[in-house]
């Protein structure tokens, strides 16, 4: 080989497909095989995580009784949220008042 093959994966892949012959035939109708192979393995692949969860929440909404059960769960859980960030405001703004209220009766008594 010369220097430049060695140092060019690409053109010693190249070289040597070009000297590679198929001595055997193919077997017939062997393209549509492969393929119907490729199509049979990308149907049994798994699938991604949203895909799947969608898919079970599209079979759970199926049922009346699992898609109202669903749908309070998520109304209770909004619920829940709003209310966790209502208090959370709620306590920031009190304690802005507060110092606010504070510096205006006595400008001295500010916290730095």
């Amino acid at each position: 080989m010369t220097p430049q093959n060695e140092s060019n994966p690409d053109h010693q892949l190249q070289s040597a497909l070009q000297e590679w012959r198929l001595k055997d035939p193919l077997p017939s109708h062997f393209r549509e095989q492969v393929w119907r192979r490729i199509e049979r393995a990308e149907a049994q692949a798994p699938k991604e995580l949203w895909s799947r969860l969608a898919s079970w929440v599209g079979q759970a909404l199926a049922r009346p009784r699992m898609a109202a059960g669903y749908v309070t769960l998520l109304l209770l859980a909004g619920l829940l949220a709003g209310y966790w960030q209502a208090r959370v405001e709620k306590t920031r703004t009190i304690e802005s008042l507060s110092s606010r209220y504070v510096k205006m009766i006595d400008p001295y008594q500010a916290r730095h």
